[in-house]
Order: C-alpha cells, then sequence, then structure tokens
C-alpha cells in the first residue's frame, strides 16, 4: 500500500503543475477492480473507453485487458504481464509489478460505474477545454477563408458531436420494462378523448387511421408538384402549434399535455412565404390576395388579428436552403434544449444534403439520418419527398410506393408513407372544348363531384391499416380540413 500511496503522491504533483482535470487515484482504482475481477468490465465498458484515462499507460493497460475480456480470455497482472513487458511507460512505473500493486489497491465492485463516471466526466471536461483553446487560436486569427459565421457553425458542430458522447446506446431491456412502456402508452391513448396515443393533426379521419403522430416514428408525405404537401405538412404544423398546451405528463415530467411544439425545415420557401400560408389559413383570407396587397379593411384586419393570435405559437421556421443531414440533427437538438419539440416537419427530404457521393446512396443517408432523429429525441418527424414522373404516364394516376423517388431507402426507412392526391387537378386539365356539348356536360359532372375534395392515401403503416383518407381542400387558403361525410348531412340521421 505504501508504494501505491507514493504513486498517487505523484499524480496529485503532477495535478497542481498541469491545470488539465483528472484523477490518477480513480484510474488506478479501477483498473485494478477490473484486473481483480473481469465482470466488472461489463458494468463500465458503456461509461468509459481507453480514449477518456488520462494517463497514456492506463489507456494501454485498459485497452488490453478489454480485447482480452472481448475474446473471454482472463485479464489478470499475470495474463496482460506478456503483453506489456515491453511498454517503456509501464517501466517507468515499475514494470509488471505495477499491474500486482493496481490489483492489491482495488476498489468494491459496487462503487466501479462511480469511478468510471467519474474518469469519464474529466475526460469530458479536458476536451471541453481544449476545444475552448481551439476556437480561441482560430478567432485569435484572420484569415480569409475562415469567415467568423464559418467558425461559430464549426464551433457548434464541435459541441454537439461532445455532448452526443456518452449517449450510449441502451443495450437490451427486460420484457417486463417494454411491458411497461406499451401498457403506459395504451393507457395514455385510453385516457384521452378519441383514444390517440400520439399527437392529434387536428385532422379527424387521419387521427383515427394512424392514431395520432407517434414519438420515434418518420413519416413521409409524398406527391407530385401542385398536390399540396406542402399545404398539409402547414396545416397540420399549425393544428398542433395552436392546441399546445403545457402541463405535467403522466410519467411525471413537464411537457406538451396537448398539441406540441413544431420545427419546420422550410428549404423551398422563405419563412415569410410560409408564414403568409398559415395565416391565410387562419384569416380565410386567399393567399395570392395577401400576396398582392389586394385587401377589403374587413379582411385586412382579420389578417392582423390572426397574425396577433399567432404571435405565441409554438411554431419555429428554419429556411436555411440546402442544409446537410448532420447540421439539421443539431438545430433541432438545440431547439429541443431551448424551447422543446414535440414533431419536426421538413420540406421537403430531397433538398437535405448528405456527404456520399451516389445520389441514391445519398438519399438512403438522408432518410436513414431522419428516422435516427426521431428515435434520438422521440419526437415524429414528419418529411415531404417528390415523386417521380411515372404517376403521370398511369391512366391511374394515384402513387404508389414505386413511385418514390431516387431511392427504395425511403420505404425502407419510413414508419409510415402518405401520398396526397388531388383528382380534381388532374380532371381540370382534361376539359373538352365548348363544341362539345356531351362531353362537357360529363366533365362539369364529375369536377362538381371532385371540387374541394382531396385524398391521403396510406401506403405503408408499420403499426396499422393502410388505406385512403378523404379530406376537403380549400385551395384558395391552402387549407386541408375534414370532409363532411353524406350521412353527417342528413339531418334525420340517428348519428
Amino acid at each position: 500500500m505504501n508504494e501505491i500511496a507514493t504513486i498517487n503522491a505523484t499524480g496529485t504533483e503532477a495535478a497542481e503543475t498541469d491545470p488539465m482535470p483528472h484523477s490518477i487515484e480513480a484510474e488506478q482504482q479501477l483498473l485494478g477492480a477490473i484486473l481483480t475481477n473481469n465482470d466488472i468490465f461489463d458494468r463500465v465498458a458503456a461509461v468509459i473507453t481507453a480514449e477518456h484515462f488520462y494517463d497514456p499507460v492506463h489507456a494501454r493497460i485498459y485497452e488490453v485487458a478489454a480485447a482480452r475480456i472481448a475474446k473471454n480470455n482472463l485479464a489478470s497482472p499475470v495474463t496482460l504481464k506478456a503483453f506489456l513487458e515491453d511498454d517503456e511507460g509501464l517501466r517507468e512505473l515499475g514494470g509488471p509489478a505495477y499491474l500486482a500493486r493496481l490489483a492489491g489497491a482495488a476498489i468494491s465492485a459496487f462503487a466501479a460505474r462511480d469511478y468510471a463516471q467519474m474518469i469519464y466526466d474529466m475526460a469530458i471536461r479536458r476536451e471541453l477545454i481544449g476545444l475552448g483553446n481551439d476556437i480561441s487560436t482560430k478567432a485569435k486569427k484572420v484569415d480569409v477563408k475562415l469567415e467568423p459565421k464559418e467558425q461559430i457553425v464549426e464551433a457548434e458542430q464541435a459541441l454537439y458531436k461532445l455532448s452526443e458522447q456518452g449517449q450510449t446506446e441502451r443495450g437490451f431491456v427486460s420484457f417486463l420494462k417494454a411491458v411497461t412502456e406499451a401498457v403506459n402508452t395504451a393507457n395514455a391513448a385510453y385516457q384521452r378523448e378519441g383514444g390517440l396515443a400520439g399527437i392529434s393533426t387536428g385532422l379527424i379521419d387521419m387521427d383515427k387511421k394512424l392514431g395520432g403522430l407517434h414519438p420515434s416514428d418518420l413519416l413521409i408525405l409524398a406527391g407530385r408538384p401542385s398536390m399540396g404537401k406542402t399545404s398539409l405538412a402547414t396545416n397540420i404544423a399549425f393544428n398542433v402549434a395552436k392546441a399546445y398546451k403545457k402541463g405535467i405528463r403522466p410519467d411525471g415530467s413537464e411537457g406538451a399535455v396537448e398539441g406540441g411544439v413544431v420545427g419546420f425545415y422550410s428549404l423551398e420557401m422563405s419563412a415569410e412565404q410560409l408564414a403568409a400560408r398559415i395565416l391565410s389559413e387562419a384569416s380565410e383570407v386567399p393567399s395570392e390576395q395577401i400576396r398582392r396587397g389586394d385587401m377589403t379593411e374587413a379582411e385586412f384586419r382579420r389578417f392582423v388579428d390572426a397574425a396577433k393570435a399567432l404571435e405565441a405559437c409554438p411554431l419555429y421556421i428554419d429556411d436555411t436552403p440546402a442544409l446537410p443531414i448532420a447540421q439539421l440533427a443539431a438545430r433541432a437538438r438545440r431547439l429541443k434544449r431551448t424551447h422543446g419539440l414535440d414533431l419536426l416537419i421538413i420540406d421537403y427530404l430531397q433538398l437535405c444534403r448528405g456527404t456520399a457521393e451516389n445520389r441514391v446512396q445519398e438519399i438512403g443517408e438522408i432518410s436513414m439520418g431522419m428516422k435516427a432523429i426521431a428515435k434520438e429525441l422521440n419526437i415524429p418527424v414528419m418529411a415531404l419527398s417528390q415523386l417521380s414522373r411515372g404517376v403521370e404516364s398511369r391512366d391511374d394516376k394515384r402513387p404508389q410506393l414505386s413511385d418514390l423517388r431516387e431511392s427504395g431507402s425511403i420505404e425502407q426507412d419510413a414508419d409510415v408513407v402518405m401520398f396526397v392526391f388531388r383528382e380534381e387537378y388532374y380532371v381540370e386539365r382534361e376539359k373538352p372544348s365548348d363544341d362539345r356539348l356531351e362531353e362537357m356536360a360529363a366533365w362539369q359532372e364529375r369536377m362538381d363531384h371532385l371540387h374541394g375534395k382531396a385524398e391521403v392515401v396510406v401506403g405503408k403503416q408499420r403499426h396499422g391499416p393502410i388505406g385512403n383518407i378523404e379530406l376537403s381542400f380549400e385551395g384558395q387558403f391552402t387549407r386541408f380540413g375534414n370532409l363532411v361525410k353524406p350521412w353527417q348531412q342528413d339531418g334525420d340521421s340517428e348519428f
């Protein structure tokens, strides 16, 4: 014990001259515990790696011990001696005898994880100091290639990368715990009006089909241009944000008990254009009139009143074009940390950027990244997607899963795939000439039947049925709504 005390004293002396946070004693005692009882390694492997040790000799001892244990071989002072005999650093500490002294000073097994956490925390502090020094050095250096904005983005990325460390995989979960979580989810759905397990979209038939928007789900909303993808996404975003109520959840945490905080990545439209769409829906003033400023006094008053009412709406828009998927994820994490985040919408998937050179692989990387965001932040992520032109060449223009553009991985990664379809759009373009009276009459009858109607085709749903959802669509307000059914129009109906 005297010899190990001497080493501890040396470590303490080094700490006085070296300001970097570390604990030689914690490293020594944890290594001693592992060398005495290899089962301890499994308890601490999820917390630390060799890189987290301050002393390079300790890092090498841990690395060799980890490699042997991984192969189901014994890691003890005797077995490690052969691998570390020629290590110069170990020789300075007394050679293989140092391994025996470590084992002699081992801590109790129950304290091992606490020591591992302490070593990990010290390592993160050292990395933070190093990162701070890097930021300071680069900021002092005036370089044409290093713009301040780029330095800020680079620093943010480095910080988020550092913050992700330690977010270890959950590993195996007992069936009891999994069942308990499933029962809690079902109970929450049972307690809520409408029986929804997820967040309500504000569209009754869509909620019935999907059961709401579920945490950790990736939902793909696809369609051809002019079908109303963005309109439907903004409608859902507005409905969720408008219904937001904060309170205590069933699990005791504070957050959204109704509706939610919405993050909207608008990679195609500007934030102002998106806001104008939402205001058009809320104020019932046609969007083209808002663009031109062609409003009556009553319409303008409604527009201003709607704007005031929506000021406190927890809807956050990011209109940065061509965002890399890594940066998109980092910004979503920041939004959740600062304001909360219950639903993320991305308009649209193909405008994100990945790192792969091949376009199909890049789209695969992006869709996997979006699913990872949904799981990591435990929120539903809705990503809009373009469809291939193959739809236009068919007689039946209802989209299918095979129409998803550029990659089959979108279908694979998604929990739900939905297609927006408005038959009225196609029939309108089939208008016959005025002199064909019979054709004109048939076309007019068909248009009257289709006018103001839209479909959302659920092509894939991992946790529920597929099928069609009928919605109303008011083009002048870019608004989707609940479609009144024939039996609901009948005043004599018992329902």
